[in-house]
C-alpha cells in the first residue's frame, strides 16, 4: 500500500494563493488489470470504494477499502457470454446493474440488485426481450436514472425503416415498474436526431429533438419532448431560435425549480461561426417558456478564450461539457477547447466531429450520461491522429439565462493516439467548483483550480503521484463525497484508482 502524504503550498503568480491540503491513496492492481480494460467507479458504500472491471468475457468487481487496499475482488460468474452496456445505480449500501447480453437473434436486458460485497441479493430479473435482425445493431437498451435516484428509465430505441421506435420502462429504486410507453415516429436519420434522455425525480422523461435542413448542417429547428409519469403521450414543445442555427445541445434538469435548461451554442448562418451561447428555460409546472436568451460573446472574451487562429473563429473549436445548476436556478456552464488532428486528412471540423460514431453523437443510441469512456489505446483509429485539449470557458448565467460572469482556465493538452489523460472533471466542494486537469503531458501533476459562486479563481497546490510512475485519468474521475473524488491512473501497462481527499 502506498503512503497517504500532504503537500505543501505551491506559490504561482496572476492569481491568488490558497493553501488546500489534499491527501492520495493509490491502489494496487492485478496482473490482468491491463490497460485494454473497461471500467466503472461505482461509487462508494459503507466506506468501501466499489469498481466494476471488464476484459472480454470476465466481470468483476474490486472491492476497496479506505486506504484503496483490495478487500475483495468478486467475479460475477452468473454474467453471460455476449454481455455488454453494463450500467449501475448505487446507493449507499447496495446498486442494481443493469446489462444486456445476446442470445442468438435475442437481445436480453437484465436488472440484478447487489449488496455492498458484490454479492447478489435475489437472482437476476428479466427486464425485456426484443429479436433483431442479423448483422444489426444489438447496443439499443440505456439505463437513466433521476438526481435522487428514486426512479430510473431503461428504454430502448430502434431505427429501421425509416422510423424511429423508442419504447420507455419507468421503475423506482427498488425495480418495481411504475409504467411503460412506446414512441413510433417518422425519422430521417440524416437529418433528425434525439439526444440528451433524462428523467427528473418526479418521474418525467424528457429529451430534445433537432431537424436540420441537410446532411452535416447545423440544426435549424429544435424541441423539448415530455412524458409525465402521468400521461401515456409524449407532449413535445417547439423552441423559437428566432431564425437562428444551432449544434449540440445540452439538456439539464432543475428538479429544485422544476425547471429544464436548454444550452448550445448558436449560428448567424449555417456552418458558419459561433456568435455565442443560447439559454432556453422551460417551466414543467407552467407549461411554458421561462427564460429565452442569445448571448453574443464579445471580441475580449474571444481573444482570452482563444488558443490561436483568428478572433473571429475563436469558439468554433468549443463544446459544451458541463452545466451545474445552482440552489436559486442559475448555472455554471463550462465548456472546453478540443480538436484532432488525423494524418491523411484534412483538418479538425466540427461536424465530422459531431457526427462521429465514437463521439456519442446522436446516431449512437446507446446512451450514458453519467460517466466518460475510457478508450484502450489504438481501440479506434487506424490512422495516426493527435487529439488536443485547450482553455476552458466557465460561464455563469442566470436563471434568466443572462450572463453574469465569465473566466477562462488556460490549459494545454495534447497526446498522440489517446485522450484518456486529457480534458477535465469537475468537484463540487463547499461554495466552489474545482476544475481538475492534467498539465500539459506532465500526467503525474494535476492542476487543481477552484472557482467561488462571484467568480473568484483560485490556484490550489498541485496534485502529483506518490510515487513516479503513475499518471492520472481526471477526466474519467467520479466523486463519491463531498471532498473526495477517485481518479483512474495508469502505471506502465496497468490500470489503478486514486483516492483523493481534499
Amino acid at each position: 500500500m502506498l503512503s497517504i502524504y500532504r503537500l505543501l503550498f505551491v506559490l504561482f503568480f496572476c492569481l491568488p494563493i490558497s493553501v488546500f491540503a489534499q491527501s492520495v491513496a493509490i491502489s494496487d492492481f492485478d496482473r490482468e488489470d491491463t490497460r485494454d480494460m473497461n471500467f466503472e467507479i461505482i461509487g462508494k458504500m459503507n466506506s468501501n470504494i466499489l469498481v466494476y472491471k471488464n476484459i472480454r468475457s470476465n466481470h468483476k468487481i474490486s472491492i476497496f477499502d479506505k486506504e484503496m487496499n483490495t478487500l475483495e475482488t468478486v467475479k460475477l460468474d452468473f454474467v453471460p457470454e455476449r454481455t455488454f452496456n453494463i450500467d449501475f445505480v448505487s446507493y449507499p449500501d447496495y446498486f442494481l446493474m443493469i446489462y444486456q447480453y445476446q442470445k442468438g437473434t435475442i437481445l436480453h436486458c437484465m436488472a440484478v440488485k447487489m449488496d455492498a460485497k458484490a454479492q447478489k441479493m435475489g437472482e437476476p430479473v428479466e427486464v425485456d426481450t426484443t429479436r433483431i435482425p442479423v448483422m444489426s445493431d444489438n447496443k439499443i437498451y440505456s439505463t437513466i436514472y433521476s438526481e435522487d435516484r428514486k426512479k430510473i428509465v431503461i428504454f430502448k430505441i430502434q431505427t429501421r425503416y425509416q422510423k424511429f421506435n423508442m419504447q420507455t420502462l419507468l421503475y423506482d429504486n427498488e425495480m418495481k415498474l411504475i409504467s411503460k410507453n412506446r414512441m413510433l415516429v417518422e425519422y430521417n436519420e440524416r437529418k433528425e436526431s434525439y439526444d440528451n434522455f433524462m428523467v427528473g425525480n418526479d418521474g418525467s422523461f424528457v429529451f430534445t429533438y433537432a431537424k436540420q435542413s441537410g446532411n452535416r448542417d447545423n440544426s435549424n429547428a429544435l424541441s423539448l419532448v415530455i412524458k409525465s409519469p402521468q400521461q401515456e403521450a409524449f407532449a413535445s414543445r417547439e423552441i423559437d431560435l428566432k431564425e437562428k442555427y444551432i449544434d449540440e445541445v445540452k439538456l439539464k434538469i432543475d428538479n429544485r425549480n422544476n425547471r429544464y435548461l436548454i444550452n448550445t451554442f448558436y449560428y448567424k448562418k449555417n456552418r458558419g461561426s459561433i456568435e455565442g451561447l443560447f439559454t432556453y428555460v422551460w417551466d414543467k409546472p407552467a407549461d411554458k417558456p421561462y427564460a429565452s436568451q442569445f448571448t453574443e460573446i464579445n471580441d475580449s472574451l474571444r481573444y482570452e478564450a482563444k488558443s490561436g487562429g483568428m478572433l473571429r473563429f475563436a469558439l468554433d473549436n468549443f463544446f459544451i461539457r458541463q452545466v451545474v445548476v445552482k440552489a436559486d436556478g442559475g448555472f455554471i456552464l463550462a465548456a472546453e477547447d478540443h480538436s484532432k488532428d488525423t494524418r491523411g486528412s484534412n483538418n479538425f471540423n466540427r461536424y465530422d466531429y459531431l457526427f462521429n460514431p465514437y463521439s456519442l453523437s446522436p446516431g449512437n443510441y446507446y446512451y450514458n450520461p453519467y460517466r466518460g469512456y475510457y478508450r484502450p489505446l489504438n481501440s479506434m483509429n487506424n490512422q495516426s491522429t493527435r487529439y488536443y485539449y485547450d482553455n476552458i470557458l466557465v460561464m455563469s448565467v442566470s436563471k434568466t439565462g443572462q450572463v453574469q460572469w465569465s473566466k477562462v482556465l488556460h490549459k494545454s493538452q495534447f497526446d498522440d493516439e489517446e485522450e484518456n489523460f486529457m480534458s477535465f472533471s469537475t468537484v463540487a466542494s463547499g461554495n466552489e467548483i474545482h476544475f481538475l486537469f492534467n498539465d500539459d503531458r506532465k500526467y503525474q501533476i494535476i492542476s487543481d483550480q477552484g472557482i467561488a459562486a462571484d467568480g473568484t479563481v483560485k490556484r490550489y497546490a498541485t496534485l502529483k503521484s506518490p510515487q513516479k510512475g503513475y499518471e492520472f485519468m481526471p477526466s474519467l474521475s467520479k466523486q463519491t463525497g463531498s471532498n473526495q473524488v477517485i481518479i483512474p491512473c495508469a502505471y506502465r501497462n496497468n490500470i489503478c484508482f486514486a483516492k483523493v481527499d481534499f
